[in-house]
């Protein structure tokens, strides 16, 4: 496949639930036997996106905002309202057999290993569901070991795994038929410090490997922070921006500042524009900084002006406190 090929592609779709309206009491209760209002809920409503084989990318947006529903749609559990969608050249709703084999899917805290089977037992089973032929079912097992380090609970039910190594058996068995697509719910939900660091690592290894075309959902920031390149930011069902990690963190990057440390207490000159002094504790200087006003290479031009200059660092916010007050607008 070309990298340029799309293997994804969502347009105009919508999704809506009917929900049954509730009246309160006994009485309410008694005439939804007879008579039943419903209320319409848009999960989805004018969604469009395209992705390329092999790229990475983030699918992010506040509770409610409709990333399960839009992932559970491309999955074929779930059948859109109206759009069309097409991923790896089939319509999972309807072609739900042959898109499965094209298919690799991970739900944080939700297993497709079975429970009292050893990791090995459910793998093969795995094998025979997907038609996996013996010798790519070995090469791709000796691949997973040496990134997974399966192996060492290999004999062992899966109900006694840790929850770092089921995620890992659990991402294994998901991409053990080679898909082109690998979709990925929350999967770092309930993982330590490490065990989602190391999580990182392999989905950056196993996109690098075998250019697997993945779609992230999380609210782990660092985990978009650190796998993906670009970022699709919904919102009341609808896309409110689709474009790389950095031109997003770039225009929409919030607070940034310097801090400026000096061999002794600077004396401040005149402040450029775009520029503002937060604080001066000891020797050391905090400058907010409006890069839309004035560059870091032009401040810097300024600040050795106010005396000898020993260090400066840059810092800005997070994603997570960008996406916090982009939810609050």
């Amino acid at each position: 496949m070309s990298s340029n090929e799309v293997l994804i592609e969502v347009k105009e779709l919508c999704k809506e639930f009917k929900i049954l309206k509730k009246k309160p009491g006994l009485g309410g209760a008694l005439m939804s036997l007879f008579s039943r209002d419903y209320q319409t809920i848009e999960a989805i409503k004018d969604i469009s996106f395209k992705i390329n084989q092999g790229e990475i990318v983030g699918y992010v947006g506040p509770n409610g905002a409709g990333k399960s529903t839009t992932i559970k749609i491309l999955c074929g559990i779930l059948y859109p309202t109206s759009g069309l969608i097409e991923v790896a050249g089939f319509v999972p709703s309807v072609d739900r057999k042959q898109f499965a084999m094209t298919l690799g899917v991970m739900f944080g805290q939700r297993t497709q290993l079975w429970w009292d089977l050893p990791v090995s037992e459910s793998f093969d089973l795995l094998k025979s569901i997907y038609k996996v032929d013996n010798a790519r079912y070995k090469k791709n097992l000796d691949f997973f070991n040496d990134i997974f380090d399966i192996k060492e609970f290999w004999g062992q039910p899966v109900r006694r795994l840790s929850l770092g190594q089921r995620v890992r058996a659990d991402l294994a068995a998901a991409l053990i038929h080679d898909p082109n697509v690998l979709l990925l719910d929350e999967p770092t939900i309930g993982l330590d410090v490490l065990a989602r660091s190391r999580f990182r690592e392999l989905i950056k290894m196993v996109n690098a490997e075998k250019k697997t075309t993945i779609l992230l959902t999380s609210h782990d920031i660092d985990d978009i922070e650190l796998i993906v390149d670009r970022l699709i930011l919904i919102d009341k069902g609808t896309v409110k921006y689709d474009g790389t990690l950095k031109k997003f963190l770039k225009n929409y990057g919030g607070q940034k500042k310097l801090l400026v440390n000096y061999s002794n207490k600077p004396k401040i000159g005149k402040i450029p524009d775009g520029a503002s002094v937060q604080s001066l504790k000891g020797n050391i200087l905090e400058i907010k900084v409006d890069t839309a006003i004035i560059s870091y290479h032009d401040l810097i031009k300024v600040i050795p002006d106010w005396g000898k200059v020993i260090d400066i660092q840059l810092e800005s916010d997070s994603l997570e406190t960008i996406l916090s007050e982009l939810y609050k607008k």
